[in-house]
């Protein structure tokens, strides 16, 4: 090992007290700077670290942003997800790599470039879009795809393709991203004020058990799709055995279609901080961690500041506002590129500065979480709700919604409808009103949730945004007349597939088997028996995965069997009408065999036998007789 790249090791090592769980963020460093974590580099960390080398390998091969082999300087990750391709995602990839000179997955042979394919980077309402290392590109055309592509040739600055600044802080001098926050509507809870800090101070002057208590009257439920009571998960992690405790903030948003959370962390992080030292102050927390997703690294300096001018007005630290003994501050922990870490005892792992993979339940992690402690797992949009209310009491909050689903939701509407975005709308509201908000017309499906969410078809439409309905993260994608749900249900089981942890068999294989049948029926293969096949298997994935990614991952199939089996049916040549088959073409079968082979096979024989026999018949008189004759081959 060269000099330098042993020195770089030990001190990153140094930098994070060469503790064992903050491996992430060494992996990461180094990447950042190496362009890769190799054999050399792994040997290395592992030594420093007092650990096997197969465990740091096993944590480099896991997360995508992480490599064991020297990426580009520059490394162009276009996003692959559905709305970017609805949004002319192909001619875009074209342009690209044409532009370039490289195909998807080749870094250019000077080591300048490298050019990946990517899942949804969070920008679903302005795509399609790439990340150009951490810098975001959205709205690309094929022709601004082939300026940025001659400006990285030219330059080599990701940094100077941003010409132009989004709305709201996109414009922060510590952000200067071309996003766009996209924010169509604001609700009473969330977007309904400016941030005032009244909800910390409220909490602080009551016992920790109080402000539990009121989370609980609120009826305030998680906002990251699993709908979990927040107030009695606050109270496990109180009540449980443990010296020390903590609170994690998702910010993992990496569900398909999702990008909600995106916007608070860029418009409301104090209040989502608030919220965090709340949960801690309920729990008797004093270490938190805002977990966030690679995609969005963009976004760190500005975190880090505003974090920073917490602790300076001592809303963080020691003693906070003057409590006495109340002590709390919070790191962010950065993610790599792993679906799967959205799941929480996933996230916990990767904290732990381990592979991503689900840990086996129980315990839950309020009982035994980060490090073994008692753990909170929140998203962001949870504790930016909590925060507001404490400061405008549970009353407040349970009058907005539905009795079981108060409050108000965040969603991120994206696909065929002119006004995609964030729209914050109170729990209740019909899928139908929804779609009339967004400008949505000429509907065939609505996919709610995300990947692992449903497609519904309009005949529910009528059906609610709610805890005890429609259930969701806040991913609404719209999929007008003309999508091929066969190949996106495809295009799904694709995605589960790359991003299986691996750990269980009916996750790892299952959606394997369900993505070859799928991709027969895609292709017109199909047979009827493979929709008893599909659903089996499906029911079989979801009862015996460990964890909800395997849970979740067949609802596209099963919801296509169950809500649109005309469209599988007209795959396979099934007539909706009669639901007769069309018979086997042999003629067709054979025509492509014919053209290769120059000569025509014996079976135009039986269709000429069958030509001549429908041809008209002619009268000719012979021997003073008239009969029927049959023309010959010119005459006809």
């Amino acid at each position: 090992m060269d000099l330098p790249l042993r020195e770089r090791i030990e001190s990153v090592c140094r930098q994070y007290d060469r503790r064992r769980d903050r491996l992430m963020d060494m992996a990461i460093d180094i990447q950042a700077a190496e362009r890769c974590i190799s054999p050399e580099a792994q040997d290395a960390l592992a030594r420093e670290l007092g650990m096997e080398v197969v465990d740091v390998q096993s944590l480099v091969t896991f997360y995508a942003f992480l490599t064991e082999s020297p990426t580009g300087r520059v490394v162009v990750r276009l996003c692959d997800d559905i709305p970017d391709f609805l949004a002319g995602l192909d001619a875009v990839a074209e342009a690209l790599s044409s532009e370039l000179g490289l195909e998807f997955g080749q870094t250019s042979p000077d080591g300048q470039i490298t050019l990946e394919r990517t899942p949804c980077i969070g920008m679903s309402d302005q795509c399609p879009a790439a990340l150009v290392n951490e810098v975001v590109v959205t709205n690309l055309t094929p022709e601004s795809a082939r300026a940025m592509a001659r400006g990285l040739l030219r330059h080599g600055d990701p940094h100077r393709l941003v010409e132009h600044t989004g709305d709201g802080r996109n414009s922060h001098e510590l952000i200067r991203a071309m996003v766009q926050n996209n924010l169509r509507e604001r609700g009473p809870v969330l977007f309904g004020g400016p941030v005032t800090g009244r909800g910390l101070e409220a909490a602080l002057r009551k016992p920790s058990a109080e402000v539990r208590a009121q989370v609980r009257a609120s009826n305030l439920r998680g906002r990251g799709g699993a709908g979990f009571p927040t107030g009695q998960k606050w109270d496990f992690a109180a009540k449980a055995e443990g010296t020390r405790r903590t609170v994690i903030c998702n910010a993992d948003e990496g569900e398909p279609g999702t990008f909600k959370d995106r916007v608070l962390l860029t418009e409301l992080p104090e209040l989502m901080f608030e919220g965090m030292t709340i949960a801690a102050y309920a729990i008797g927390a004093d270490e938190g961690i805002l977990y966030l997703r690679g995609e969005y690294t963009y976004l760190r300096p500005f975190l880090e500041h505003v974090l920073g001018l917490r602790r300076r007005s001592g809303l963080l630290g020691r003693n906070i506002l003057g409590h006495s003994g109340f002590d709390f501050d919070i790191r962010i922990q950065m993610g790599a590129g792993a679906y799967v870490c959205g799941e929480e005892s996933a996230l916990i792992s990767s904290c732990e500065g381990l592979r991503g993979d689900p840990k086996t339940r129980p315990p839950y992690p309020a009982q035994s979480g980060y490090l073994g402690r008692p753990t909170v797992v929140n998203n962001v949009e949870t504790l930016c709700a909590a925060a507001r209310i404490l400061e405008h009491g549970a009353d407040w909050f349970a009058a907005i919604g539905e009795p079981q689903s108060t409050g108000t939701k965040l969603l991120s509407v994206s696909g065929h409808c002119e006004r995609p975005g964030v729209y914050e709308v109170p729990n209740g509201l019909t899928l139908s009103d929804l779609l009339e908000r967004v400008g949505a017309k000429q509907v065939q499906a609505v996919q709610v949730g995300g990947f692992s969410g449903h497609l519904i078809p309009p005949r529910e439409f009528g059906r609610r945004i709610s805890n005890t309905d429609l259930l969701t993260g806040g991913a609404v994608l719209v999929l007008g007349e003309g999508v091929d749900l066969i190949a996106m249900g495809v295009r799904v089981l694709e995605f589960f597939v790359e991003e299986s942890c691996g750990f269980c068999t009916p996750c790892r294989a299952g959606n394997v088997l369900l993505l070859e049948r799928m991709k027969r029926v895609a292709a017109g293969h199909g047979e009827e028996a493979d929709y008893t096949y599909l659903a089996e298997l499906s029911e079989a994935i979801k009862g015996t995965s460990r964890c909800g990614f395997g849970q979740t991952s067949p609802n596209v199939v099963l919801d296509l069997l169950r809500h649109f089996r005309p469209v599988l049916e007209k795959s396979i040549g099934i007539d909706p009408g009669n639901g007769t088959r069309e018979a086997f073409d042999l003629g067709a079968a054979l025509r492509d065999a014919e053209r290769i082979s120059g000569r025509r096979s014996t079976h135009h024989l039986a269709e000429r036998t069958e030509h001549r026999e429908a041809a008209p018949r002619k009268e000719v008189k012979i021997d003073g007789q008239t009969r029927q004759d049959t023309p010959k081959e010119g005459e006809r």
